[in-house]
């Protein structure tokens, strides 16, 4: 159960051990997902952030992800 005072850490929490390249996009869209819900619900508490070192790893997912999308999107109008 976690302690209702503890304050989580973004990163810290959707990296664990890992270099921020091990982690696939994928698990950290999942991942900040449920964090930013629970917080939202007030469930979790969370550290006050910097970008460069929490946010920055949401981003980047995201910014990878539209990327992937335009090229499918790009994809699929040239086959028309």
């Amino acid at each position: 159960m976690t302690d209702p005072d503890r304050e989580l850490n973004f990163a810290r929490e959707l990296l664990g051990s890992r270099n921020f390249r091990e982690v696939p996009d994928e698990d950290v869209l999942a991942g900040a997902e449920r964090l930013l819900h629970e917080w939202m619900s007030g469930e979790v508490r969370m550290e006050r952030p910097k970008l460069y070192d929490h946010y920055a790893l949401l981003l980047l997912a995201l910014t990878r992800r539209v990327r992937d999308l335009e090229a499918r999107v790009a994809a699929l109008e040239a086959r028309e």
